[in-house]
């Protein structure tokens, strides 16, 4: 176990140089706080080791974003941070549990997989690796992994291209209104949407700006956009229901 000026220095350093190493043994220094934090949710219907996968992935985030120089204590920055990606997990654990057996499966596999990837790597696979490895899809891949499992959108994935966020490799849904029968009755509603929410409207489904490009154009955050963008679709089919 290190000491607080030992775990700081290397901190420091990994902010400085990005070495995964170093970043993998600040990992391991705390890993038990995501132990502990597994456990005290364990027994509620979940899993230890899926609880203890999502406490290790919130570590690992928040060994990455963690900065020295504010004068945080580790351990009281990142708690938090694991807690409540643990609460996230239950609240979409009861879609998970309704997933088909084969959906459900895979997505143990995958983890599975991941893990020893990342073992043996360094970094996670890509969506390809994985679906190459496991002989399915790519889209099944992306569904078990997004179904079995609440994603930030917010967090990094490797792809072919490099490290990047989760949204920007997400295909858009450019195709959200194609669903709505009455294209003239669509336009006037949207006309009805306030100046913000039209301004998403145009940048999303006319422009085809991804969520990230759409909310550096409106100074807001993705997240921002993503909500906005469930409830204009949800608003637009129930005024046109």
């Amino acid at each position: 176990m290190m000491t607080n000026e030992q775990a700081g220095e290397l901190f420091r350093e990994y902010r400085r140089t990005g070495d995964k190493k170093i970043r993998n043994k600040l990992v391991e220094n705390y890993m038990y706080i995501a132990e502990i934090l597994a456990k005290k949710f364990a027994g509620r219907g979940v899993e230890y080791d899926d609880l203890l996968q999502v406490a290790s992935e919130a570590l690992i985030l928040g060994v990455e974003k963690f900065d020295p120089e504010l004068g945080n204590q580790f351990t009281t920055y990142v708690t938090p941070t694991i807690t409540g990606m643990i609460k996230n997990y239950f609240r979409d654990f009861s879609r998970a549990v309704r997933l088909p057996r084969r959906i459900y499966a895979l997505g143990a596999k995958i983890r599975e997989e991941t893990n020893e990837y990342y073992k043996a790597h360094g970094v996670k696979p890509t969506v390809k690796q994985l679906a190459e490895k496991l002989g399915e899809s790519e889209e099944v891949v992306m569904e078990a992994m997004e179904s079995r499992h609440p994603i930030s959108l917010d967090g990094s994935v490797q792809s072919e291209d490099g490290e990047g966020m989760l949204y920007d490799v997400i295909p858009d849904p450019v195709d959200s209104f194609e669903k709505f029968d009455d294209m003239q009755s669509l336009r006037d509603e949207i006309k009805k949407l306030s100046p913000t929410e039209q301004q998403v409207v145009a940048l999303r489904f006319v422009q085809g700006k991804s969520q990230a490009e759409a909310g550096r154009i409106l100074g807001v955050s993705q997240m921002f956009v993503s909500r906005a963008e469930r409830k204009i679709v949800e608003k637009l089919k129930e005024a046109l229901s």
